[in-house]
């Protein structure tokens, strides 16, 4: 395997240079350019709903509001942690924040979740775009205001994004670095000025951002990690919480924006709590109890052996499945190269050939997945077979700093022959470290310093133990020395955020239109920020490169080409041991929701658009 340099070439800079500057001509929001009084905005112009729009079609507009929801959410942001919590700011890197969150606060816009990549007036009524696309002139409704009474102005909103890009945790911080300035021209008026370097959904990024109360935030640290609720202005407000245990979040009977198209057929339950556990088990136990009323499941083994406690028998709980979202996912091992030990991309390699995919999922997830390959899993935005004439274009500058790898098909790991030690497979991962200069001493693999290759999984939680056992029992087969470890919730999210592991299981799923979030994993710039989900520690000059050129974006065509050539290096160069994905959602729930006809093809948010049924609570005796 060919062990690529650094850097870029002087030839390879050059045509950079001229590819980016013709990137920089074109007028990013062009569909927009010069346009008054939107009611919505899109990438690339293709709004579904028109301004007198009552509803988005994925709600019932009618659903009966009242009642609970008791769950562990399955998804979370920024400092948000589903086990613990310690301070209820989810927008910092410090602490521990609950997941949900950032349900409080109203947002300049609201997003559809069966559009790629459209937003449409929440706070703000109508937004102007400039002939240049770099400045965006919100105009706000008259009537919001925060849970006090206080009316929520344009103060509040240029208060709130600067907050956050001066002091927001380095995810957000990061994707809004372009927004030159932001300032309130009158009560109503705020306007956003880009710096012009930019894609086409930093703008997007920012209408979906919180906005806090000045005032609140004046009397207040917002970086302190503290247990007193914020001051919201959305559907639900901070109620009862108990640090480290649960949270609830209340509706809020008198809402301002309740009647607003963006938000009918939302905020259908009363109260909203999020449960806290360590483990997956007494999870499970309390979900089987009825504590739990909503529960996503993950565990392959539990959701064909174990739902057979009576309230299934009886029909109080229902399992169900849910179809996946149309969006790229990554989920794998990421192997931190800010240790030099694992600096060599044929060591990177080894180890994941050491992962029989065929044995696990036979053994341990009853053949429900699918083996992760790509960055983008699941999306035309993928590479497959050998790149085209769009990705050659893109790719051809930089071929002598570039793996042949790149050139041919994209690397796809084998899945092993199902015997769990798959020994063709492990013969070629240890022929891999030879050629990387490991050597044989003893048990074990040492570098020309006598160094021993150890290597350590870290993980949250004890789930992941039996499948991350079988890979670190095949490394050990080889030489290495490896182990996992199994910390607690608050450990794990510090150790993450400094980069302080040898290898972590990551997962994320990107916007359907995935042109911001990518620095924030591929980048160097990510990989010298603590905090970023860079865990792979990448930092590649032509990644870098191609990141550049999102800002000129046009159409999805050229975002494909983009994103299908950075999968190609990043696969060639083996930063990660691929995981599996499921391409569906596995509920069980006691039987008290109704929930809409339409599943949006972009979002799964039952908390957010599911109900109370009371008949069929009183069926089931859950009524109250």
């Amino acid at each position: 395997m060919t062990v690529a340099s650094a850097g870029l070439t002087r030839r390879a800079a050059l045509q950079l240079a001229g590819g980016a500057a013709a990137f920089a001509a074109m007028t990013p929001w062009a569909w927009a350019a010069g346009k008054t009084g939107l009611h919505g905005l899109s990438i690339f112009g293709d709004l579904k709903y028109p301004p007198e729009f009552k509803h988005f079609d994925y709600v019932d507009s009618d659903a009966p509001k009242g009642g609970r929801m008791v769950f562990q959410p399955p998804y979370w942001y920024f400092n948000q942690n589903p086990q613990t919590f310690n301070t209820l700011n989810g927008f910092v890197l410090r602490g521990d924040a609950p997941p949900r969150i950032e349900m409080i606060f109203d947002t300049l816009m609201a997003r559809a979740d069966d559009e790629p990549d459209a937003v449409y007036g929440l706070v703000a009524e109508t937004v102007d775009v400039s002939a240049d696309g770099n400045v965006f002139t919100f105009h706000l409704r008259d009537t919001p205001r925060f849970h006090d009474g206080s009316p929520l102005t344009a103060e509040d909103v240029a208060f709130s994004l600067t907050l956050l890009q001066t002091q927001g945790h380095p995810n957000i911080a990061q994707v809004i670095k372009p927004m030159a300035s932001v300032a309130a021209v009158d009560p109503r008026t705020v306007v956003v000025t880009l710096d012009g370097t930019q894609n086409s959904e930093t703008i997007l990024t920012i209408v979906d951002l919180p906005i806090f109360s000045k005032a609140f935030y004046t009397d207040n640290a917002f970086d302190a990690a503290t247990l007193t609720p914020p001051l919201g202005s959305a559907a639900y407000k901070v109620g009862n919480l108990s640090a480290g245990r649960y949270i609830e979040l209340e509706r809020v009977d008198d809402y301002w924006g309740k009647d607003l198209p963006v938000n009918a057929g939302f905020a259908n339950f009363d109260v909203i709590r999020i449960d806290f556990f360590r483990e997956r088990q007494p999870a499970f136990e309390a979900f089987k109890k009825g504590d739990l009323t909503f529960r996503e499941e993950f565990t392959s083994k539990t959701w064909v052996q174990d739902y057979n406690f009576p309230a299934v028998a009886a029909g109080k709980v229902v399992k169900s499945d849910f179809p996946g979202e149309k969006r790229p996912s990554i989920q794998g091992w990421m192997i931190n190269t800010r240790r030099s030990k694992f600096s060599d991309p044929r060591t990177r390699q080894a180890i994941g050939l050491a992962f029989d995919f065929k044995w696990a999922n036979r053994n341990l997830f009853f053949d429900a997945y699918t083996r992760q390959v790509s960055y983008f899993q699941n999306s035309d935005f993928a590479a497959s077979g050998l790149p085209g004439p769009d990705e050659l274009a893109l790719l051809e500058p930089f071929r002598a700093d570039l793996p042949a790898e790149v050139f041919g098909e994209p690397y796809v790991p084998p899945d092993g022959d199902g015997t769990g030690t798959d020994r063709a497979i492990l013969r070629q991962a240890a022929d891999l470290l030879a050629a990387a200069g490991w050597k044989q001493e003893g048990r074990f693999l040492v570098d020309a310093e006598g160094n021993r290759l150890t290597v350590e999984f870290l993980l949250n939680t004890a789930s992941l133990e039996p499948v991350t056992s079988l890979l670190v029992g095949n490394l050990k087969r080889i030489g290495v020395d490896a182990s996992l470890r199994v910390i607690d919730p608050a450990q794990y999210q510090l150790r993450t955020s400094d980069f302080d592991f040898d290898i972590v299981m990551f997962a994320v799923k990107f916007t359907p239109t995935p042109l911001d979030g990518l620095q924030q994993i591929f980048s160097s710039q990510a990989a010298a920020t603590p905090g970023t989900f860079n865990y792979a520690g990448i930092s590649e000059p032509v990644v870098d490169a191609l990141l550049e050129r999102m800002t000129g974006v046009r159409s999805r065509e050229e975002l494909m080409a983009l994103t299908r050539s950075i999968d190609r290096v990043l696969r060639a160069r083996h930063y990660w041991v691929a995981n599996w994905y499921l391409g569906k959602h596995r509920v069980a729930h006691w039987d008290v929701f109704g929930w809409p006809a339409i599943k949006p093809d972009y979002a799964f948010t039952p908390e957010t658009t599911w109900w109370f049924d009371r008949d069929r609570a009183a069926a089931i005796g859950k009524a109250g």
